[in-house]
């Protein structure tokens, strides 16, 4: 499953360019999926596969790393949110126009770890603060002529001095493991929603 380059992605015509300007993008990953009609959105993508917000399914193999990192996240205290005047979250940069477009409210509980910035039809960001990172997943669905194309972004604000050690500690992991297995998990349900 391809990393794509960030001046590729840059040029994609999505809410997150300007919104997220100044927070660096830590990388950026996409997969072509079959065209088997026009007009498909990432909202109805997610709604018709029965998924909720996002057509992800891990795998065993990213379940127990996922296991592994809340454990330790538990034991080392990393998953605590920093107090509330320490940081601000992503959504206090929404506008009266994104958060009417929104398919679901700014701060809505997404998984375990995740919240709501925006949900628009063919993009999604959702942010997670702790005390490791402040980041943001980005989720986008864009059609070409002869494909879609899911676009799956990661963005990274230090919030201390172990914000680059922790992600490099992590990018293995998330680079040979985690996101092919979600990108792959991503085809799989779109062929079986719309094959």
């Amino acid at each position: 499953m391809p990393q794509i380059s960030m001046p590729e992605f840059e040029q994609l015509p999505l809410r997150v360019h300007d919104f997220l300007a100044g927070v660096p993008l830590h990388d950026v990953w996409a997969i072509d999926l079959r065209h088997t009609r026009p007009g498909i959105t990432l909202d109805e993508f997610s709604r018709r596969a029965g998924a909720g917000a996002h057509p992800f399914k891990d795998s065993p193999a990213t379940c127990a790393l996922i296991d592994l990192r809340l454990f330790l996240g538990r034991l080392f205290g990393w998953d605590r949110e920093p107090p509330a005047n320490a940081w601000e979250s992503f959504a206090t940069r929404l506008t009266a126009t994104d958060r009417s477009k929104s398919l679901a409210p700014a701060g809505k509980r997404e998984g375990l770890v995740f919240r709501v910035v925006y949900r628009f039809e063919n993009e999604q960001l959702l942010e997670l603060i702790n005390r490791t990172a402040h980041a943001a997943a980005l989720s986008a669905l864009v059609e070409t002529a002869n494909a879609y194309r899911f676009y799956f972004g990661v963005y990274v604000q230090n919030v201390g001095r172990f914000t680059p050690v922790y992600m490099a500690l992590i990018d293995p992991f998330r680079k040979l493991i985690v996101y092919p297995s979600l990108l792959r998990s991503v085809r799989e349900t779109w062929n079986q929603t719309f094959g």
